[in-house]
């Protein structure tokens, strides 16, 4: 029986891990607390934080574990890379691509201030360095965090010293990023790639809360409604290009992109499956599980069958859309409040009751549907 190690038991790696147990394979998780729903379900579970790679390794090898990943944590990628690496297990990208993706300002920088897609960006160590950056309004995040956790938009000097402190307690490195602002509407793109070739990328409409601060999402649709055929070709362009920048040649990268002007700018860049359960929504647009395309790959599953995935139409499906049915940070959650009768898929993170857990401080997932538009 194979054994596999998610780093993480919060919502997004639920999904990895009971992909994996309908699979058959034995399932073990870490994670820096043990608060995750359906822990039960696992077969080991053990405390240990995900950044630690030496007690990650101990833990992999002790238990004969054949496989080492996660899903919609950042964080994790580095320790999954290194620990696959110096044990020689399947892995997707190298201990460095996963390094320069979980650093804004790595990213920013491996990519060049001349690539196309990049923005203009600054990296922030003090306050003594806010005088050199003059162009407002700009996004200011720190360098590490994830889940839009300390990114604020600011629109001068004045914001800038306000909110500095409170965006550098998010950051490990303590090191703040500020960039331009790029405003229009945002998409996402999800994409897979074999061999160094794209077979899958698809362009979605990412659409957050407009009156919270750091693009905190609410909602999924596909297609996307934002791009012209044009501006979704140059997206997926783009996408294709920081993907061979970085040499992520295999697996699942996710990308959050903004349309300026018809222009498309990059704002993340992860090379991971993301955190929204968008693999769910494309699955039910277009009939392809990017989730179990991604494990049965890392697994080796010789079932995989790409061509079908590269003779997909994408664009012909009904339209559908992913809404998070969020609440607000420390009030208990009441699931009759939302209306979710047209539902084809349901899932709820809170029983009634339940105290709603900061993540971003403002706005938190209480579960999720898909529906058709």
């Amino acid at each position: 029986m194979k054994k596999i190690c998610i780093l993480g038991i919060g919502n997004a790696q639920l999904d990895a891990i009971n992909y994996c147990k309908e699979k058959g394979y034995k399932v073990y998780a870490c994670s820096y607390n043990d608060q995750g729903r359906d822990k039960a379900e696992l077969d080991d579970f053990k405390i240990i934080d995900i950044k630690d790679i030496e007690g990650v390794k101990k833990y992999v090898i002790d238990n004969k574990i054949d496989i080492v990943y996660s899903v919609g944590s950042d964080i994790a990628m580095p320790t999954v890379a290194k620990v696959s690496e110096e044990l020689n297990l399947p892995h997707f990208i190298t201990y460095e691509t996963a390094q320069i993706c979980q650093n804004k300002y790595q990213l920013r920088k491996v990519l060049g201030e001349d690539f196309e897609g990049n923005v203009k960006f600054k990296l922030i160590k003090s306050k003594d360095e806010i005088d050199e950056w003059r162009e407002y309004p700009a996004i200011l995040k720190p360098v590490d965090s994830q889940g839009q956790r300390g990114v604020r938009l600011i629109n001068n000097k004045i914001e800038f010293e306000k909110y500095f402190d409170d965006s550098m307690s998010y950051s490990v490195r303590k090191e703040l990023i500020i960039e331009e602002y790029i405003d229009g509407p945002e998409v996402s793109v999800n994409a897979f790639a074999v061999n160094g070739e794209v077979i899958f990328a698809l362009v979605s409409d990412r659409i957050v809360f407009e009156d919270l601060p750091g693009g905190i999402i609410k909602e999924h649709v596909v297609p996307t409604s934002f791009c012209s055929a044009d501006v979704e070709k140059k997206v997926r362009e783009i996408a294709i290009s920081v993907m061979n920048k970085l040499g992520i040649l295999n697996g699942p990268a996710y990308f959050q992109i903004k349309i300026m002007n018809g222009v498309p700018k990059i704002i993340e860049v992860t090379p991971r499956l993301d955190g929204c359960h968008m693999w769910n929504l494309i699955k039910h647009y277009t009939g392809v599980n990017l989730l179990s395309m991604t494990l049965d790959y890392l697994m080796r599953d010789l079932d995989v069958d790409f061509n079908e995935v590269r003779g997909k139409d994408l664009l012909k499906n009904e339209p559908k859309t992913l809404k998070f049915l969020c609440e607000e940070t420390g009030v208990k959650y009441n699931r009759e409040k939302y209306n979710v009768d047209k539902a084809e898929y349901l899932q709820w993170y809170y029983e009634n009751g339940d105290i709603v857990k900061k993540i971003n401080g403002y706005m938190e997932k209480g579960g999720y549907i898909i529906e058709k538009i």
